[in-house]
């Protein structure tokens, strides 16, 4: 996938502001309605979103304080997933809403004004740019599915997607390692059908192995906000089948997703 990191910056406020769209109509009642998300409601997601726009702005604009603060967490032993999520949970709804209003966009200003080519450091290994900001896409978009869900309103597809599909691909390996396990070098395509009718491919799509279906279909499982059973995906191939069991495109630790639906 080739795109440049202006064009990647508009579509992560794209991608904001059709959450934005979606919250906006949110009454208090909503704010705390459960998401999907074990034990999270929709406050708890937008905290969380919140939260880490703000550690990223940080990390594009003082770097050197934000290695320190890491570096701190992680001698302390503090988790701030936790933190935000506590934070969050002590302010009304409609000030979580309004703290996640100015997190994102002083994230897009920042963005907007970093130079590219640097590096950016992280909770795990630093990221150039372009892959912090497709990371922060990423992230908006599946926990804006958790809000969806949670308010019963539909998933809409756009050509954003892509961004995230291409991270999920090329996480397969990453998968792996943070199960401990050796991933097979057995190529697995994915060609995929995207929100406009065209067809998004990576790797030989002729392959014995290879995931085929639609975009949407294909993020949900890969940020394990769907299991592969409730989709339409095509998977063939032992190499495939294994990895769509265990797609994670986002950090951390090993995750088992959702518990299948149907």
């Amino acid at each position: 996938m080739t795109t440049s990191y202006e064009a990647l910056l508009v579509d992560l406020l794209a991608e904001h502001d059709a959450l934005a769209a979606v919250v906006a109509g949110l009454g208090p009642d909503q704010l705390l309605a459960a998401t999907p998300a074990d034990g999270w409601d929709v406050r708890d997601t937008l905290a969380h979103l919140a939260g880490f726009d703000e550690a990223a702005t940080s990390a594009l604009v003082d770097p050197d304080a934000f290695r320190a603060e890491v570096e701190r967490v992680f001698a302390e032993g503090d988790d701030p997933i936790v933190a935000y999520t506590s934070r969050g949970r002590s302010m009304d709804p409609a000030a979580v809403v309004t703290w996640w209003r100015d997190a994102r966009e002083a994230l897009v200003a920042a963005a907007a004004a970093a130079d590219p080519k640097i590096r950016v450091p992280w909770y795990g290994p630093a990221m150039s740019a372009m892959s912090f900001m497709t990371a922060r896409l990423m992230e908006t978009w599946a926990h804006g599915i958790d809000v969806l869900d949670a308010v019963g309103a539909p998933i809409v597809g756009s050509s954003r997607l892509r961004h995230v599909a291409h991270i999920g691909v090329g996480a397969r390996r990453y998968s792996y390692g943070a199960r401990g396990l050796e991933m097979p070098e057995t190529p697995v395509a994915v060609v995929l059908s995207a929100p406009d009718a065209t067809s998004w491919t990576w790797g030989d799509p002729d392959a014995p192995s290879r995931v085929e279906g639609s975009a949407v279909d294909f993020c949900l499982v890969v940020t394990q906000r769907r299991h592969l059973d409730d989709t339409s995906l095509t998977v063939v191939g032992d190499a495939a089948i294994e990895w769509m069991s265990i797609a994670q495109a986002f950090a951390g630790g090993p995750t088992d997703g959702r518990a299948p639906l149907t």
